[in-house]
């Protein structure tokens, strides 16, 4: 499995947009996505603006797939002025 966390760091004005945009980005990818498997969105306790994504996908073209995606390149599009910060790492599940 390829896992993909992503940590936003979200501009106060804009976080109640971008959390309805990420969950429906997120709930596309499972639906429209059969290499993606699952996809978490977080927020943190201390810090509201702070949003959390866990992802995994089958593999590296699974995830490769999502970038290229509609849906992905919409989302990207229109929240990219809401993102102060934006950290993405990448695992392999063994």
């Amino acid at each position: 499995m390829h896992v993909v966390t992503v940590v936003f760091q979200v501009r106060s004005a804009h976080l109640q947009d971008f959390l309805r945009e990420i969950n429906q980005n997120a709930k596309s990818s499972l639906e429209l996505e059969s290499g993606c498997q699952y996809f978490d969105v977080c927020i943190s306790p201390k810090d509201a603006g702070k949003v959390f994504l866990y992802e995994l996908y089958d593999d590296r073209q699974a995830f490769d797939r999502h970038l290229e995606s509609e849906h992905f390149q919409a989302f990207n599009r229109l929240t990219a002025d809401w993102i102060e910060t934006k950290e993405v790492q990448e695992f392999i599940r063994k």
